[in-house]
């Protein structure tokens, strides 16, 4: 019989880096006897606090980014008020919004970046949701304004805009600990920061929904600490991650690859590396073909409506791709992934 070559072992286009230090502190808690929200996921709200450089207490972790946004948004009375969005956003955004009762208005991206185009916000808006896409953020500056500014950095923990990090610009920030994102808390998870002490006050009697002795609506968005456990062991693992995403990332640049990077006073974090092409199809599927997951970054099917009034986020849509670019990302894939695609640049 002849020999069949064997199949190139499958590269996905992301997935969480998990070892022994996880499992250890996940394991400690398991055998604490206390699994539910607890000192756990006290000491992660402090120690996100001290990477951030913010004071003890500061922050409020909670079940996931989605819920985050939710309870910000529930807390700022957004019933019935004018929310700017981007048009070109996930759809976590957008739920979020229309749950709380809040009117979505749509904003374009910027045509230099795929982040919505701050510029374009009616000043009168009551509220704007920033978010700083695939790790590059982009400036605030609230001015005069009365607009309650809330910075998703669901993919952009870790980044710096002139030496400030993501999610102390704006009035609130929020983050995901979601099994892909730059670190996670389990498969779920997410954290709410403000210097605001009377809002992070108002956040966690929320939080606990139960034993409460005024009645008013509240709901179970809870972290557990074996959740907790998990995040913490990744935040202490952070800068390596970081370095190792970073790594990949140049050697991508280094084979001229023309992704997408931030202006020179910004500091962004390589959550994804972003091919800026028209060959679209043309890539991921070359790619599927030699077993290797690479996608469309946000898909038309995600947003709301034609893309005819928001010319910059079509171009995003259909002229961008992203690799794989992750922590256990092997080096021999990696340069699997550059021989491929620049053979079709």
């Amino acid at each position: 019989m002849p020999n069949k070559t064997p199949k190139k072992t499958f590269v996905p286009h992301n997935r969480p880096t998990l070892g022994r230090q996880e499992e250890k502190m996940a394991i400690e808690v398991i055998r604490s006897g206390w699994i539910a929200q607890g000192t756990a996921v006290e000491s992660f709200e402090d120690e996100l606090c001290h990477y951030l450089g913010l004071p003890s207490g500061s922050a409020v972790a909670v079940s996931s980014g989605t819920a985050a946004l939710y309870m910000t948004l529930a807390i700022y009375d957004a019933k019935e008020k004018n929310i700017a969005i981007p048009y070109y956003c996930c759809s976590s955004l957008r739920n979020a919004t229309t749950l709380a009762g809040g009117i979505p208005l749509l904003v374009d991206s910027r045509i230099d970046s795929p982040n919505i185009n701050i510029d374009a916000i009616d000043p009168s808006m009551d509220i704007a949701i920033i978010p700083h896409l695939f790790g590059i953020p982009q400036k605030i500056s609230k001015g005069t304004s009365n607009t309650y500014f809330i910075e998703d950095c669901a993919q952009s923990l870790g980044a710096h805009i002139d030496g400030v990090p993501v999610g102390l610009q704006g009035d609130v920030g929020i983050f995901s600990f979601y099994a892909t994102k730059l670190i996670t808390s389990g498969g779920q998870g997410g954290m709410i920061v403000s210097r605001d002490p009377a809002f992070i006050k108002e956040l966690k009697d929320y939080r606990t929904c139960n034993q409460k002795d005024a009645q008013k609506n509240r709901f179970n968005f809870q972290m557990t600490d074996i959740q907790a456990a998990i995040g913490r062991a990744q935040l202490r693992q952070f800068t390596k991650f970081m370095k190792r995403r970073e790594e990949i990332y140049l050697q991508y640049t280094d084979a001229n690859f023309p992704l997408l990077n931030a202006e020179s006073d910004i500091q962004p974090v390589r959550f994804r590396a972003i091919l800026q092409t028209p060959k679209q199809t043309e890539i991921i599927d070359e790619l599927a073909k030699n077993n290797i997951a690479a996608v469309i970054p946000i898909q038309q099917s995600e947003l709301i409506g034609s893309t005819e009034n928001y010319p910059n986020a079509s171009n995003w849509i259909h002229n961008t791709v992203s690799l794989p670019i992750y922590p256990s990302l092997r080096n021999e894939d990696v340069k699997r992934i550059i021989k491929i695609v620049k053979e079709l640049l």
